[in-house]
This record gives structure tokens, C-alpha cells and sequence, in this order.
């Protein structure tokens, strides 16, 4: 269910992404807060400027959150963010045990606004084509073999 306190903290990454157009980046931004609603951190997307695909504002987030929260302080936190998490910031949210999400764009709204953005071609997969071998190193590290 969403909030007054969360629409106000949407507004804020909004307004966030505003101001990433103003400096010539992507209109995309997000913030982290506390379960108290206080604001942890705050980026935006900086793909083009920093030459770096992964420059999500979402996995920046998650990166920080898993440096910097331990696992029940990052539980307790919100990511409020201008539009729906792609596949890889939603990986990186999930990874990094933000506890809750929430949005004010769609992915069906954005391929709308911008037709492009929907027009990622998807990756062909083969595997797996060495599983035994390839579980010798996984095994090691996790300290055995038949779990």
C-alpha cells in the first residue's frame, strides 16, 4: 500500500531525476530510506557521463546498501525510484537485501513514453555444458560436496 510518506519520497526522486536531465545525464534517479523515512542515499543514472552501462541509479543503491547497511538495517529499507527496476538493478536490489521497492513509472509506461527503451533484443543461452566440472570450484568454496 502506498503512502503519503512514500508518495512525498517519490516526489523527491522525481525531482531528483529533474535535476539529472538539467546536468545532461539520463531522467532517471533514486533514493533509500530508513524505515523511519529518512533519506540514506541518493543517486542518478549516470550511463552516458561515466561510460558504464551499469550506471543505474537502482544499483548504485543496492552497491551501497551492501556496503554500507548490514542485512537487517537494508531489510528495513525502501528504494524509491522514478521507474520500475530493470532485470539488472532487480537483481542487484535482491542481492543487496533492500526490503522493499516502489516506484512511479512502469516499464509498460516508459516503453510508451520512449518506444526504444523496449527494444532490447533478448540473449541466446546454452547450458549447462559443463556442470561437473564447472561444481569443483562452487563445492570448494562452499566448503563440500553433496548438499
Amino acid at each position: 500500500m502506498i503512502t503519503a510518506v512514500d508518495e512525498a519520497l517519490l516526489r523527491r526522486a522525481l525531482a531528483l531525476a529533474a535535476r539529472a536531465v538539467a546536468l545532461g545525464d539520463a531522467p532517471y534517479a533514486s533514493l533509500l530510506a530508513g524505515p523511519d523515512g529518512r533519506v540514506l542515499a541518493e543517486a542518478h543514472n549516470t550511463v552516458r557521463r561515466d561510460d558504464d552501462i551499469t550506471a543505474h541509479p537502482e544499483l548504485k543503491l543496492a552497491r551501497w546498501a551492501a556496503r554500507e547497511l548490514d542485512a537487517d538495517t537494508a531489510a528495513g529499507t525502501t528504494l524509491y525510484t522514478s521507474c520500475q527496476p530493470c532485470g539488472m538493478c532487480e537483481g542487484g536490489i535482491v542481492r543487496s537485501g533492500i526490503g522493499r521497492v516502489v516506484y512511479a513509472l512502469s516499464t509498460e509506461q516508459l516503453v510508451a513514453l520512449n518506444p526504444a527503451s523496449g527494444q532490447w533484443p533478448s540473449v541466446v543461452q546454452e547450458g549447462p555444458a559443463l556442470p561437473e566440472e564447472a561444481g569443483v570450484p562452487v563445492a570448494s568454496y562452499y566448503g563440500g560436496g553433496d548438499r
